[in-house]
């Protein structure tokens, strides 16, 4: 079998996520794996290496599938290009050994959530980013993140819809930058856990509103309790930034 590995960037908004659930979904595997199939005359699967809720974008998802024969990359990327819609782009297409799998060869992966944080709206941004009224105290934010950073058990910080037998994720670091109008939280692990990153981020963002203290998030942590994390931040501002593997 020839294994071929994507690079793919997509704008999540009007997708009900990654991940095909069934025939019909709105899904952005379920598009590719529609065009992929439609170019070899039968069904082809597709593996990616992060399966994004509905309405999280990528920069840099990575994903595999393999075919009996050989076709020039060039081939698969010019079919992809035409026949894909235009918020959805496969940046690159490449041979590579047959083992490689792109979610469990992963090693890390980074995310990057946008907040817009001004009273006004952003009509540009509103997509891709989440609108927050209140200041924001970017250095208790800060001081927040660094419970989260380490191997943690992250039953709290997940969704029901979280079905892996262990919950313990490490992540590697939090990084929050501030620049004009908007906060960027990057957060990078060695995976994590459905609704993960967006629960850690409404958590932040109440400690820069001041409705939480840090001094909390311990608990909430141990407590492996889903029912202590009540927020999630929206969809729309977070990325699939940047895969290691």
């Amino acid at each position: 079998m020839n294994n071929y590995k994507m690079l793919i960037q997509y704008d999540g908004s009007r997708y009900k996520g990654w991940q095909r659930l069934g025939n019909g979904e709105n899904t952005i595997q379920g598009k590719i794996e529609h065009v992929l199939s439609e170019m070899v005359g039968r069904p082809i699967e597709i593996i990616g290496c992060s399966r994004t809720d509905a309405g999280v974008h990528a920069f840099a998802q990575i994903a595999n599938f393999k075919l009996e024969e050989q076709l020039p990359v060039e081939e698969i990327q010019a079919y992809l290009h035409k026949y894909l819609p235009n918020d959805i782009s496969v940046v690159q297409v490449e041979e590579i050994h047959e083992r490689f799998h792109a979610r469990y060869n992963a090693k890390a992966k980074t995310y990057v959530y946008k907040i817009w944080n001004e009273q006004h709206t952003n009509p540009f941004m509103r997509k891709y980013s989440m609108h927050v009224t209140e200041k924001l105290d970017i250095a208790k934010m800060k001081q927040a993140a660094r419970h989260f950073v380490g191997k943690h058990d992250f039953t709290a910080f997940s969704n029901a819809k979280s079905k892996k037998k262990s919950m313990v994720r490490e992540i590697y670091a939090i990084e929050i930058i501030k620049e004009g109008s908007f906060i960027y939280i990057r957060v990078k692990g060695d995976g994590f856990l459905y609704n993960m990153v967006r629960k850690i981020v409404a958590t932040l963002i109440e400690v820069g509103n001041e409705t939480r203290s840090e001094a909390t998030i311990p608990e909430m942590i141990a407590s492996k309790d889903r029912s202590v994390v009540t927020s999630l931040a929206d969809a729309a501002g977070l990325h699939l930034e940047h895969v290691e593997f």
